[in-house]
Protein backbone atom coordinates (compact mmCIF):
# COMPACT_ATOMS: atom_id res chain seq x y z
CA UNK A 1 0.00 0.00 0.00
CA UNK A 2 1.47 3.61 -0.86
CA UNK A 3 1.91 6.10 1.69
CA UNK A 4 -1.25 8.11 2.85
CA UNK A 5 0.26 10.66 1.96
CA UNK A 6 0.14 9.70 -1.90
CA UNK A 7 -2.90 9.09 -1.72
CA UNK A 8 -5.37 10.04 -4.07
CA UNK A 9 -9.08 11.21 -4.23
CA UNK A 10 -10.27 9.07 -7.21
CA UNK A 11 -13.41 9.29 -9.24
CA UNK A 12 -13.66 5.79 -11.42
CA UNK A 13 -16.23 5.99 -14.69
CA UNK A 14 -16.36 2.93 -16.60
CA UNK A 15 -16.18 0.44 -13.24
CA UNK A 16 -18.36 -1.99 -14.56
CA UNK A 17 -16.40 -2.50 -17.67
CA UNK A 18 -13.95 -5.34 -18.34
CA UNK A 19 -10.23 -2.59 -17.35
CA UNK A 20 -12.91 -0.46 -15.43
CA UNK A 21 -13.49 -3.70 -13.50
CA UNK A 22 -9.94 -5.10 -13.09
CA UNK A 23 -8.42 -1.48 -12.60
CA UNK A 24 -10.30 -0.65 -9.33
CA UNK A 25 -8.97 -3.26 -6.95
CA UNK A 26 -5.88 -2.36 -8.28
CA UNK A 27 -6.49 1.56 -6.74
CA UNK A 28 -7.94 0.57 -3.60
CA UNK A 29 -4.93 -2.00 -2.83
CA UNK A 30 -2.70 1.10 -3.60
CA UNK A 31 -4.66 3.10 -0.56
CA UNK A 32 -6.49 5.67 -3.20
CA UNK A 33 -10.04 6.78 -1.78
CA UNK A 34 -11.89 5.68 -4.83
CA UNK A 35 -15.39 6.90 -6.26
CA UNK A 36 -17.22 5.27 -8.71
CA UNK A 37 -19.72 6.71 -11.47
CA UNK A 38 -22.10 4.17 -12.42
CA UNK A 39 -25.58 4.33 -13.89
CA UNK A 40 -27.14 1.71 -12.43
CA UNK A 41 -25.66 1.02 -8.46
CA UNK A 42 -28.12 -1.82 -7.82
CA UNK A 43 -26.80 -3.73 -10.25
CA UNK A 44 -23.36 -2.90 -9.46
CA UNK A 45 -20.58 -5.82 -8.55
CA UNK A 46 -18.28 -3.87 -6.71
CA UNK A 47 -16.10 -4.19 -3.69
CA UNK A 48 -17.27 -2.59 -0.43
CA UNK A 49 -14.34 -0.06 -0.02
CA UNK A 50 -15.71 1.81 -3.38
CA UNK A 51 -17.65 4.31 -2.80
CA UNK A 52 -21.16 4.38 -5.79
CA UNK A 53 -22.49 7.59 -7.02
CA UNK A 54 -25.36 7.44 -9.13
CA UNK A 55 -25.05 8.96 -12.34
CA UNK A 56 -24.16 8.76 -16.18
CA UNK A 57 -21.48 11.04 -18.13
CA UNK A 58 -23.79 12.45 -20.18
CA UNK A 59 -25.29 13.86 -16.94
CA UNK A 60 -23.78 17.02 -16.15
CA UNK A 61 -25.51 17.39 -12.40
CA UNK A 62 -24.23 14.25 -11.63
CA UNK A 63 -20.88 14.49 -12.78
CA UNK A 64 -20.23 17.61 -10.92
CA UNK A 65 -21.26 16.08 -7.90
CA UNK A 66 -19.20 12.81 -8.68
CA UNK A 67 -16.61 14.83 -8.93
CA UNK A 68 -16.38 17.15 -5.87
CA UNK A 69 -12.85 17.28 -3.93
CA UNK A 70 -11.23 14.55 -6.68
CA UNK A 71 -7.52 14.77 -7.76
CA UNK A 72 -7.30 12.42 -10.23
CA UNK A 73 -10.47 11.15 -12.79
CA UNK A 74 -10.34 7.73 -14.77
CA UNK A 75 -12.64 7.99 -18.46
CA UNK A 76 -12.68 4.55 -19.44
CA UNK A 77 -16.42 4.90 -20.75
CA UNK A 78 -17.21 4.43 -24.98
CA UNK A 79 -20.20 3.82 -26.68
CA UNK A 80 -18.40 1.46 -29.27
CA UNK A 81 -21.47 1.80 -31.64
CA UNK A 82 -23.20 -1.27 -30.21
CA UNK A 83 -26.37 0.68 -29.18
CA UNK A 84 -27.16 1.71 -32.54
CA UNK A 85 -27.66 5.42 -33.59
CA UNK A 86 -24.60 8.28 -33.88
CA UNK A 87 -22.21 6.73 -31.27
CA UNK A 88 -19.83 9.76 -32.32
CA UNK A 89 -22.55 12.07 -31.50
CA UNK A 90 -23.28 10.34 -28.02
CA UNK A 91 -19.52 10.09 -27.17
CA UNK A 92 -18.88 13.52 -28.10
CA UNK A 93 -21.63 14.75 -25.96
CA UNK A 94 -20.45 13.07 -22.90
CA UNK A 95 -16.77 14.18 -23.47
CA UNK A 96 -17.55 17.70 -23.20
CA UNK A 97 -20.07 17.52 -20.28
CA UNK A 98 -17.68 15.11 -18.55
CA UNK A 99 -14.76 17.27 -19.31
CA UNK A 100 -16.28 20.74 -18.53
CA UNK A 101 -17.32 19.11 -15.10
CA UNK A 102 -13.69 18.30 -14.46
CA UNK A 103 -12.34 21.78 -15.20
CA UNK A 104 -14.44 23.66 -13.42
CA UNK A 105 -14.00 21.23 -10.07
CA UNK A 106 -9.86 21.87 -10.92
CA UNK A 107 -9.12 18.45 -11.01
CA UNK A 108 -5.45 18.09 -11.59
CA UNK A 109 -5.45 14.83 -13.61
CA UNK A 110 -7.60 13.25 -15.87
CA UNK A 111 -6.70 10.08 -17.42
CA UNK A 112 -8.36 8.23 -20.74
CA UNK A 113 -8.21 5.63 -22.54
CA UNK A 114 -8.45 5.65 -26.15
CA UNK A 115 -6.77 3.40 -29.20
CA UNK A 116 -3.43 3.22 -30.70
CA UNK A 117 -3.31 5.22 -33.93
CA UNK A 118 -3.95 3.46 -36.83
CA UNK A 119 -2.98 6.04 -39.66
CA UNK A 120 -4.87 8.47 -41.69
CA UNK A 121 -5.69 5.28 -44.63
CA UNK A 122 -6.09 2.91 -41.77
CA UNK A 123 -8.85 4.69 -38.78
CA UNK A 124 -12.04 3.82 -38.71
CA UNK A 125 -14.94 6.02 -37.50
CA UNK A 126 -14.53 4.14 -34.03
CA UNK A 127 -10.73 5.00 -33.91
CA UNK A 128 -11.61 8.39 -35.02
CA UNK A 129 -14.60 8.74 -32.76
CA UNK A 130 -12.20 8.07 -29.92
CA UNK A 131 -9.76 10.34 -31.19
CA UNK A 132 -12.23 13.21 -30.77
CA UNK A 133 -13.10 12.26 -27.27
CA UNK A 134 -9.47 12.67 -26.09
CA UNK A 135 -8.95 16.07 -28.24
CA UNK A 136 -11.83 16.94 -25.90
CA UNK A 137 -11.28 16.18 -22.86
CA UNK A 138 -7.73 17.69 -23.62
CA UNK A 139 -8.97 20.66 -24.69
CA UNK A 140 -10.52 21.36 -21.34
CA UNK A 141 -8.38 19.68 -18.56
CA UNK A 142 -4.51 20.43 -18.98
CA UNK A 143 -3.62 17.30 -16.89
CA UNK A 144 -5.11 14.97 -19.03
CA UNK A 145 -2.85 11.89 -20.10
CA UNK A 146 -4.50 10.19 -23.27
CA UNK A 147 -3.63 6.40 -22.45
CA UNK A 148 -3.13 5.08 -25.99
CA UNK A 149 -3.69 1.03 -26.29
CA UNK A 150 -2.84 -1.69 -28.25
CA UNK A 151 -5.58 -4.79 -28.77
CA UNK A 152 -6.13 -5.68 -24.91
CA UNK A 153 -5.76 -9.44 -24.23
CA UNK A 154 -7.77 -10.23 -21.61
CA UNK A 155 -10.24 -12.89 -20.38
CA UNK A 156 -13.38 -10.46 -21.22
CA UNK A 157 -11.98 -8.23 -24.00
CA UNK A 158 -13.96 -7.99 -26.75
CA UNK A 159 -11.14 -8.22 -29.18
CA UNK A 160 -9.91 -11.58 -27.20
CA UNK A 161 -12.94 -13.23 -26.77
CA UNK A 162 -13.67 -12.37 -30.57
CA UNK A 163 -10.58 -14.40 -31.78
CA UNK A 164 -10.83 -16.56 -29.15
CA UNK A 165 -14.16 -18.07 -30.38
CA UNK A 166 -13.41 -17.74 -34.11
CA UNK A 167 -10.25 -20.14 -33.64
CA UNK A 168 -12.32 -22.35 -31.33
CA UNK A 169 -15.26 -22.68 -33.63
CA UNK A 170 -14.27 -22.30 -37.74
CA UNK A 171 -12.10 -24.78 -38.98
CA UNK A 172 -11.86 -22.58 -41.80
CA UNK A 173 -12.38 -18.99 -41.98
CA UNK A 174 -12.76 -16.25 -45.04
CA UNK A 175 -10.98 -13.34 -44.30
CA UNK A 176 -10.23 -9.95 -45.96
CA UNK A 177 -6.98 -7.92 -46.15
CA UNK A 178 -6.38 -7.38 -42.11
CA UNK A 179 -5.65 -10.83 -41.52
CA UNK A 180 -2.26 -10.16 -42.34
CA UNK A 181 -1.92 -6.32 -40.64
CA UNK A 182 0.20 -5.92 -37.89
CA UNK A 183 -0.71 -4.99 -34.72
CA UNK A 184 1.06 -4.91 -30.59
CA UNK A 185 -1.35 -7.18 -28.52
CA UNK A 186 -1.11 -5.82 -25.09
CA UNK A 187 -1.85 -7.50 -21.54
CA UNK A 188 -4.73 -6.20 -19.75
CA UNK A 189 -2.29 -6.62 -16.38
CA UNK A 190 0.15 -4.30 -18.08
CA UNK A 191 -2.68 -1.78 -19.20
CA UNK A 192 -3.95 -1.89 -15.27
CA UNK A 193 -0.69 -1.21 -14.04
CA UNK A 194 0.34 1.19 -16.19
CA UNK A 195 -3.27 3.32 -15.67
CA UNK A 196 -2.97 2.75 -11.88
CA UNK A 197 0.32 3.94 -11.63
CA UNK A 198 -0.39 7.05 -13.37
CA UNK A 199 -2.46 8.28 -10.50
CA UNK A 200 0.61 9.12 -8.45
CA UNK A 201 3.20 8.87 -11.83
CA UNK A 202 5.13 12.68 -11.30
CA UNK A 203 4.93 14.95 -14.74
CA UNK A 204 3.44 11.86 -17.42
CA UNK A 205 3.26 12.93 -21.20
CA UNK A 206 0.23 13.87 -22.39
CA UNK A 207 0.21 10.86 -24.98
CA UNK A 208 1.33 7.36 -23.41
CA UNK A 209 1.36 4.26 -25.67
CA UNK A 210 1.17 0.96 -24.91
CA UNK A 211 1.85 -2.24 -26.60
CA UNK A 212 3.40 -6.01 -25.88
CA UNK A 213 6.48 -7.22 -26.65
CA UNK A 214 5.40 -9.18 -29.35
CA UNK A 215 4.31 -7.48 -32.98
CA UNK A 216 2.49 -9.79 -35.18
CA UNK A 217 -0.50 -10.18 -37.67
CA UNK A 218 -3.79 -11.19 -36.41
CA UNK A 219 -3.22 -14.68 -39.00
CA UNK A 220 -0.17 -15.41 -36.69
CA UNK A 221 -2.23 -14.34 -33.62
CA UNK A 222 -4.79 -16.79 -34.22
CA UNK A 223 -2.08 -19.60 -35.28
CA UNK A 224 -0.27 -18.94 -31.78
CA UNK A 225 -3.60 -18.63 -30.01
CA UNK A 226 -4.67 -22.53 -31.38
CA UNK A 227 -1.22 -23.53 -30.29
CA UNK A 228 -1.42 -22.77 -26.86
CA UNK A 229 -5.75 -23.50 -26.83
CA UNK A 230 -4.72 -27.01 -27.82
CA UNK A 231 -6.50 -26.93 -30.98
CA UNK A 232 -5.89 -26.86 -34.75
CA UNK A 233 -4.94 -24.21 -36.46
CA UNK A 234 -7.96 -22.83 -38.59
CA UNK A 235 -7.41 -22.57 -42.29
CA UNK A 236 -7.24 -18.99 -43.60
CA UNK A 237 -9.03 -18.09 -46.96
CA UNK A 238 -7.56 -14.55 -47.69
CA UNK A 239 -9.90 -12.57 -50.21
CA UNK A 240 -9.46 -9.06 -51.73
CA UNK A 241 -13.02 -7.36 -50.45
CA UNK A 242 -14.88 -8.17 -47.15
CA UNK A 243 -17.37 -5.23 -45.72
CA UNK A 244 -16.90 -4.94 -42.60
CA UNK A 245 -20.69 -5.00 -42.12
CA UNK A 246 -20.22 -8.26 -43.63
CA UNK A 247 -17.56 -9.59 -41.65
CA UNK A 248 -19.29 -8.40 -38.78
CA UNK A 249 -22.55 -10.17 -39.17
CA UNK A 250 -20.28 -13.69 -39.68
CA UNK A 251 -18.50 -12.64 -36.40
CA UNK A 252 -21.91 -12.14 -34.67
CA UNK A 253 -23.00 -15.57 -35.74
CA UNK A 254 -20.09 -17.87 -34.46
CA UNK A 255 -19.09 -15.32 -31.40
CA UNK A 256 -20.61 -13.98 -27.99
CA UNK A 257 -19.96 -10.48 -29.59
CA UNK A 258 -23.07 -8.88 -30.53
CA UNK A 259 -22.65 -7.49 -33.98
CA UNK A 260 -23.06 -4.29 -33.66
CA UNK A 261 -20.10 -4.52 -31.21
CA UNK A 262 -18.32 -6.58 -33.88
CA UNK A 263 -18.58 -3.92 -36.79
CA UNK A 264 -16.08 -1.15 -35.33
CA UNK A 265 -13.80 -3.58 -33.64
CA UNK A 266 -13.63 -5.37 -37.24
CA UNK A 267 -13.48 -1.70 -38.97
CA UNK A 268 -10.38 -1.36 -36.28
CA UNK A 269 -8.60 -4.43 -37.41
CA UNK A 270 -7.23 -3.18 -40.68
CA UNK A 271 -5.45 -0.25 -39.17
CA UNK A 272 -1.63 -1.10 -38.32
CA UNK A 273 -1.84 -0.65 -34.22
CA UNK A 274 2.07 -0.63 -33.18
CA UNK A 275 3.77 1.67 -31.20
CA UNK A 276 6.03 3.93 -31.82
CA UNK A 277 6.73 5.94 -28.88
CA UNK A 278 7.45 3.86 -26.13
CA UNK A 279 6.42 5.03 -22.86
CA UNK A 280 9.02 6.76 -20.30
CA UNK A 281 10.33 4.24 -17.76
CA UNK A 282 8.47 3.52 -15.06
CA UNK A 283 5.47 2.93 -16.96
CA UNK A 284 4.64 -0.31 -18.99
CA UNK A 285 7.95 -1.54 -18.23
CA UNK A 286 8.92 -4.98 -19.63
CA UNK A 287 5.18 -5.98 -20.61
CA UNK A 288 4.42 -9.49 -21.79
CA UNK A 289 4.29 -11.54 -24.69
CA UNK A 290 1.12 -12.12 -26.64
CA UNK A 291 1.92 -16.01 -25.16
CA UNK A 292 2.07 -15.46 -21.89
CA UNK A 293 -0.89 -13.08 -22.09
CA UNK A 294 -3.21 -15.36 -23.61
CA UNK A 295 -1.96 -17.86 -21.09
CA UNK A 296 -3.01 -15.26 -18.22
CA UNK A 297 -6.47 -15.08 -20.15
CA UNK A 298 -6.99 -18.76 -20.68
CA UNK A 299 -7.05 -19.12 -16.97
CA UNK A 300 -8.43 -16.20 -15.04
Amino acid sequence: MIPSADAKRILLTGATGYVGGQLLPALLGAGHDVRCLVRDPDRADLPERAAVVRGDVRDAAAVREALRETDVAYYLVHSMGGGGGDFAAADRQAAATFGDAARDADVARLIYLGGLEGGPDGASAHLRSRDEVGRILAERVRGMVHVRAAMVIGAHSASFEMMRSLVDRLPVMVCPRWIDTRTQPVAVRDVVRTLAALAVAPDPPAELELGGADVLTYREMMARYARIAGRGAPRIVKVPVLTPRLSSYWVGLVTPVDAGLARPLVQGLSAEMLVRRPPPPGLNDDPLGFDDAVRAALTA
